[in-house]
């Protein structure tokens, strides 16, 4: 029994994350003989010589160099962390800075929205308004409730009418966008939260990598001349 296939499966199982004890490779010998059993009794019956067989095997053989080259590619084309670090740095900034707790009451018509603001100074409150007129499914039934985000989540229109309000403050006046007329109230404001470099670093190396992957592939596409 060639002990190179144990060897191979050993390690094909071990990269898996499984241990491998002595009940596995007990497992793995029997695989192999198996194996074994099963390409003799082929071999037997021709199958080796059938066209069928052939195209699989050519396949397989394209599919496993391909892998290769690209594993190639990525160990000599590792990401460095000063790469990293300046692509954390880009999402720090275009995340960074507050974060708004904003409430908003959508309506189609001008007037309607002027008409909640002045219930809502005579006393209504805002929560209810929003679940009795409020356009927006999602954060309506919620009493208008849009939980934490950037300024940069929201169209251009709202984030600004919503970053001159102070916690707890209402807009004066019914703010347009493309969806229609918002009432927006800010209940709080932070700080924004992220996640540090260290933690980030794997999910960008990944990423990275990835687009070198990527950009290398096309390269090699471009350059092929297909007759």
């Amino acid at each position: 029994m060639p002990t190179s296939r144990l060897t191979v499966l050993e390690q094909q199982i071990a990269a898996s994350g499984r241990p491998v004890d002595d009940a596995t490779r007990a497992q793995i010998k029997e695989e192999v003989i198996l194996r074994e059993v099963f390409v003799q009794e082929a071999q037997k019956r021709g199958i080796a010589a059938t066209d069928e067989y052939k195209n699989q095997m050519e396949l397989a053989r394209q599919t496993i160099l391909i892998r290769a080259l690209f594993a190639d590619f990525q160990k000599k084309n590792p990401v460095s962390d000063a790469v990293l670090k300046a692509e954390y740095d880009k999402f720090t900034a275009a995340n960074g800075g507050k974060e708004y707790r904003a409430r908003h009451i959508l309506v189609e018509k001008e007037d309607d929205a002027k008409a909640i603001i002045a219930a809502i100074k005579g006393g209504a409150k805002f929560e209810d308004q929003a679940k009795a007129k409020s356009k927006d499914p999602g954060s309506g039934a919620n009493g208008g409730d849009l939980d934490w985000a950037n300024a940069a989540s929201y169209v251009s229109e709202f984030s600004e009418a919503m970053i001159k309000l102070d916690k707890g403050q209402m807009t004066e006046a019914p703010v347009k966008s493309q969806f229609g007329w918002h009432i927006i109230r800010v209940d709080d404001v932070r700080q924004a939260k992220l996640p540090s470099f260290e933690e980030l670093k794997p999910q960008i190396a990944q990423q990275m990598q990835q687009q070198k992957l990527a950009e290398f592939q096309k390269t090699l596409r471009e350059k092929a001349k297909i007759q």
